[in-house]
């Protein structure tokens, strides 16, 4: 059976690269970073080599970025670490309506704790409006969160325009970029962040290791407690091979970053054609323009989204309903509620996400099955039925 992975946005494969880069750290080069002898400094020097890289990639200096376990632990770290840190400046945070959960529960445990938090809504293509941001804005606001990318509908944010606004009105600002760092390119300076959260799994590098960029002079409280590591911001042993692996990773991103990004939004765009112009009553979600390159989210009416799912991974193909975090909660997502789509709607969406691997024989084996797994599911539909009648 042939086999196709559409679900980037879920995983990354290791690339064979990263992990010949990784090997060795496991075994031969097996020392401490914080111990003084050869062995430990043989791995600072690697750790350090890969804070470089990625700082490069960024824009950022190196003592900015902070090496974590992933986008959780790094979207946790900075929320509720600027929150502490600033609570004798105010308690008010503002974040929208369709961030991943690692901000949401973030910010649902500040509220349960003393914390005011405001989401602030978005339009039916997942944007948000910059003015209503700054209309949330108060003298107790310490901190804004709004994601880069969304990774359900693939919508990307006006960060520039919100950190801009951030900063005339002096306030923190994190964006999640776990789903867009390593495609597009990222510029913290251009985007006016003081803090960027990302993942090394997501662009074909290890799972278990991430980053959080803490712009200089960003105050920021511990989130974990122990040893000096990370110039005191986060402690724990470094994971020496995952650092080098999401290193690594990133230097293979930033080799063809331009040539990668224009073919994944080549192949997007034919998708999404090829599925919007075959199955009547399919609509994109997420803005048709300013997208993840590699996202494609459609729902699908009078079927089941989860019925597709299985549909699909039948014939070898495997893709998503939404978010692999919340996979197995049977509620409509969130995202597709604050799109404004009806729940009917919502539960008949997919999402497919491309990568590395993915060719234009891909794209025309998934958009020439789909339309007629969703024939013989509406064909049992009574909804359809009833709707044809």
């Amino acid at each position: 059976m042939k086999r196709i992975y559409m679900d980037y946005a879920a995983t990354t494969p290791v690339d064979t690269r990263v992990l010949a880069a990784m090997l060795p750290f496991f075994n031969d080069n097996f020392g401490n970073p914080s111990s003084l002898h050869a062995f430990g400094q043989e791995a600072k020097r690697a750790v350090e080599k890969a804070r470089d890289t990625i700082a490069a990639y960024i824009g950022a200096s190196p003592e900015e970025i902070v090496f974590t376990s992933g986008g959780t632990e790094s979207d946790n770290c900075a929320i509720k670490g600027v929150a502490y840190a600033k609570k004798d400046k105010g308690n008010h945070i503002i974040t929208s309506s369709i961030e991943h959960h690692a901000v949401l529960e973030s910010c649902r445990f500040l509220e349960e704790n003393g914390f005011e938090v405001t989401s602030v809504p978005v339009d039916a293509d997942g944007l948000v409006d910059p003015s209503d941001v700054e209309k949330a804005i108060t003298d107790r606001t310490t901190l804004i969160s709004i994601m880069h990318g969304n990774n359900e509908i693939g919508t990307m944010q006006p960060v520039a325009e919100i950190g801009d606004i951030a900063r005339r009105r002096g306030v923190v600002f994190h964006t999640d970029a776990v789903q867009s760092f390593g495609c597009p390119p990222i510029d913290i300076d251009g985007m006016n962040v003081d803090l960027l959260s990302a993942s090394g799994h997501k662009i074909y590098g290890p799972k278990g290791v991430g980053i959080l960029y803490i712009r200089k002079g960003t105050r920021i409280q511990p989130f974990m407690h122990g040893g000096g590591q990370e110039r005191g911001r986060r402690a724990s042993t470094h994971n020496v091979p995952g650092i080098v692996g999401m290193g690594k990773a990133v230097e293979l991103a930033m080799a063809d970053m331009d040539q990668e990004t224009d073919r994944l939004i080549s192949l997007r765009d034919r998708m999404i054609r090829g599925i919007l112009e075959n199955i009547d009553d399919s609509r994109l979600n997420g803005h048709p323009l300013r997208r993840l390159p590699n996202n494609v989210n459609v729902s699908i009416e009078y079927v089941e989204g989860e019925s597709l799912l299985l549909s699909l991974d039948m014939e070898g193909i495997a893709c998503s309903t939404g978010s692999a975090c919340t996979s197995s909660n049977l509620e409509p997502s969130h995202v597709m509620m604050a799109i404004g789509l009806p729940h009917e709607t919502a539960h008949g969406s997919l999402r497919f996400t491309l990568g590395r691997y993915t060719s234009e024989e891909d794209i025309e084996y998934v958009t020439g099955i789909l339309p007629g797994i969703v024939k013989r599911l509406r064909a049992m539909s009574p909804l359809y039925k009833e709707d044809r009648i």
